[in-house]
């Protein structure tokens, strides 16, 4: 290795590592922060004092408020952790995304799974089903979103191999029948269903419990875990599919895995916030322009990018309008819609068109 070689590599590496230590310690403010903020306001650093408690450390003061810290750990704490969760598995979800597509512009909705999971939450919604108790939505939700990625990639596969343009437009295509599914749904429900569906569609974490946490937090913890495992053969990928068959990775194999990879984790990512837009193409973008192609570390910090972004709009959604809770969804709406046109801007002007 040549000495501008090794200075290159030492500028990446700090960079990484920069970058990793100022997005932890956004994150940890942004949480604090988020978790005192609310009707009842409780300082960050009695906010820190409860959670150092529960570990046997009296370091800090308890919240002084007589409910504090059963709001803390009743409300607050499993919503700003539903958070992170959700942000952390939608913006590694983006990223895998981007990688098997080979396109900067792809992100989960692609493959059918947000659609799908809002078609089985519909169904739930409109017709009563409680066949699985308070979870009926949510497995509803995750199974349909699961099934709409599944139909995407079989009807999309011929010959023992998946082209990447016909997947994207059998996705398209699926998306559209969702939608259409929707929609009837939509006009079948009384007003309490229809109210639900739209709230639902524009997602929201309101509400989370740890009971959902702890649904939520293995899918996430295995995805990142898979993510690690498959970044190499990600890197050799974005070489070119014959050049990446040629190093010995097995592209169909490669595509299958993540795919079904992402519909997990934006299936059960949706299934308990709704649907959340856009953070699976901010995030995963943004981080590979500071830190360049190289997936390894790109998938750290997507995760804790992703759990940043949430975490602030889902502060953003309780202080915003006094006394009300908008939709998350729409924030990140207000926020990727401006970012993904900026981003169809510069991808043009790069390629000189798209002819």
């Amino acid at each position: 290795m040549t000495s501008r070689s090794q200075a290159a590599s030492s500028r990446h590496t700090a960079t990484a590592v920069a970058l990793f230590t100022a997005l932890s310690i956004a994150l940890v403010v942004a949480l604090l922060a988020s978790a005192g903020t609310g009707q009842l306001a409780i300082p960050p650093q009695e906010v820190l004092g409860s959670l150092l408690h529960r570990v046997g450390l009296d370091w800090l003061p308890l919240p002084s408020h007589p409910t504090g810290d059963q709001t803390l750990w009743a409300i607050r704490f499993p919503r700003v952790a539903m958070a992170a969760l959700v942000g952390a598995g939608l913006a590694v979800s983006g990223l895998l995304m981007q990688a098997i597509f080979g396109n900067p512009l792809a992100e989960p909705g692609v493959i059918g799974v947000s659609s799908g999971a809002a078609v089985g939450a519909g169904l739930c919604i409109v017709f009563g089903l409680t066949v699985f108790g308070e979870w009926t939505t949510a497995v509803f939700a995750f199974a349909a979103g699961l099934g709409a990625t599944l139909i995407v990639y079989g009807m999309s596969r011929a010959e023992g191999k998946t082209e990447v343009v016909t997947l994207v437009l059998t996705g398209i295509a699926v998306n559209a029948v969702a939608g259409a599914a929707i929609a009837l749904l939509t006009f079948l429900g009384d007003t309490q269903s229809r109210e639900q569906i739209v709230f639902w569609q524009l997602g929201s974490i309101a509400g989370s419990r740890w009971s959902q946490v702890l649904v939520v937090t293995p899918v996430i913890a295995l995805g990142l875990v898979v993510s690690y495992v498959v970044a190499r053969k990600l890197d050799l990928l974005s070489l070119g599919e014959r050049n990446a068959r040629h190093l010995g990775v097995n592209v169909e194999a490669l595509r299958i895995c993540v795919i079904v990879l992402v519909a997990l984790l934006v299936g059960a990512s949706v299934a308990f916030a709704g649907i959340i837009a856009f953070v699976g193409l901010v995030i995963p973008h943004l981080m590979r322009m500071i830190l360049g192609p190289a997936h390894l570390p790109l998938v750290t910090a997507s995760a804790l990018g992703g759990a940043l972004l949430l975490t602030l709009a889902d502060l953003s959604a309780r202080t915003i309008v006094p006394m009300a809770d908008m939709p998350i969804g729409m924030l990140t709406s207000l926020v990727g819609g401006p970012f993904f046109f900026w981003l169809l801007r510069r991808t043009r002007k790069r390629s000189g068109g798209w002819g």
